[in-house]
């Protein structure tokens, strides 16, 4: 089986998503990482690869992106794991040179740059991935695979919510993840587009259904904090169907509370992110059913998005693993399950992000769908 070749753009010294992608990345062996521009700084990018052993540092994007493109044996794809603000340039950088980009969520800082990438997609030869993570959870797409089956029957309520305390107290200056995150020139936005947009994703994901409108309240409760990190948003659906998403950042007590909830006029769904090799399903006048992952009852994924048997736990690692496993297969031309995130899921999170923004400043209006 071919291996593809990946560079990465930051994950350098001090990060935590790109230690991430590079773990995913290496789980099933599908992926070699030989390059990198690690780090805006060139002392720490050098640095950064000479732990790593990555062959090739560059000192910043463009470089690398020409270098690679000329090189026969240069990489294959690229993952983009810097703060919001800078995932346009290297995206198109290195769509421009035909090399296939994924790119950690949001799609972007400004709407001003979604529609820059989204116009270097459409000119490109290359694909353009976004690793909203939690769709690789194999309940998560057993979740999507009941819904389309009717399982649930029509939809009528989608919850979700992603709650978090890290952010509780303003941020000590040492805390280079807060201190990005809490930027609005370099996340864009705060709650809403760190986590809010995950719980979004995760709900289109599975029921295959993007809201209409919504309206939302954001709050920004840390005094002096420029960036919202509370969020209620109710969602209208075209069916009928009506949302709620919580996304919280201040909620103490609560370290990685990502949940779903999907009840239709047949039945519902629950799963929680902290346990997710368990999800309730419930059938009307029925007992309710856990259903694990890898275990009886599990859809057709069972045996190609589980690595170990039920009762050994998987997770977040795995569940990444599940994306780049995926996306090697696109890139290799061997399959394409139709699973992975990509531009149109960033747009909609672009357009979930800004809308919200635009509802709370209007006191909560309702905001459609562009």
């Amino acid at each position: 089986m071919k291996r593809i070749k990946l560079g990465m753009v930051g994950g350098g010294q001090g990060a935590f998503i790109g230690a991430v992608h590079r773990i995913a990345s290496r789980i099933d062996g599908r992926f070699d990482l030989v390059a990198g521009a690690l780090s805006s700084d060139p002392a720490r990018a050098v640095k950064s690869a000479a732990e790593l052993d990555i062959e090739r540092s560059y000192d910043n994007f463009e470089a690398m992106a020409v270098a690679e493109s000329a090189r026969l044996d240069g990489i294959d794809a690229v993952a983009i794991v810097t703060p919001n603000h800078m995932h346009a340039g290297p995206a198109i950088a290195f769509l421009n040179a035909g090399i296939h980009v994924i790119c950690d969520k949001p799609l972007a800082a400004t709407v001003e740059d979604a529609k820059a990438i989204e116009s270097a997609v459409s000119k490109s030869k290359a694909r353009f991935f976004l690793t909203h993570n939690y769709t690789g959870y194999p309940l998560i797409r057993q979740a999507r695979e009941m819904v389309a089956n009717g399982d649930l029957g029509d939809l009528r309520i989608i919850q979700a919510e992603y709650a978090q305390d890290w952010l509780t107290i303003a941020a000590d200056a040492s805390n280079k993840q807060a201190n990005w995150r809490t930027d609005p020139a370099r996340a864009g936005a705060g709650c809403i587009g760190d986590i809010g947009t995950h719980a979004f994703n995760l709900a289109t994901f599975v029921t295959g259904m993007v809201p209409n409108e919504l309206s939302a309240e954001l709050s920004s409760f840390v005094s002096g904090r420029q960036v919202d990190d509370n969020a209620f948003i109710r969602l209208r659906y075209q069916n009928g169907a009506r949302g709620t998403i919580w996304s919280s950042q201040v909620a103490v007590g609560c370290e990685n509370g990502l949940m779903l909830r999907v009840y239709g006029d047949k039945g519902g769904l629950e799963w929680n992110q902290e346990n997710p090799n368990q999800m309730t399903f419930a059938r009307f006048s029925e007992p309710k059913q856990i259903i694990t992952r890898g275990g009886a009852g599990l859809g057709s994924g069972a045996g190609l998005w589980t690595r170990i048997p039920p009762g050994h736990p998987e997770g977040y690692l795995e569940g990444f693993a599940n994306l780049y496993n995926d996306i090697a297969d696109i890139i290799s031309g061997t399959n394409d399950n139709g699973l992975v995130p990509d531009l149109s899921a960033g747009l909609d999170g672009m357009w979930f992000i800004t809308s919200c923004i635009d509802s709370s400043n209007a006191n909560g209006s309702w905001i459609k769908r562009y």
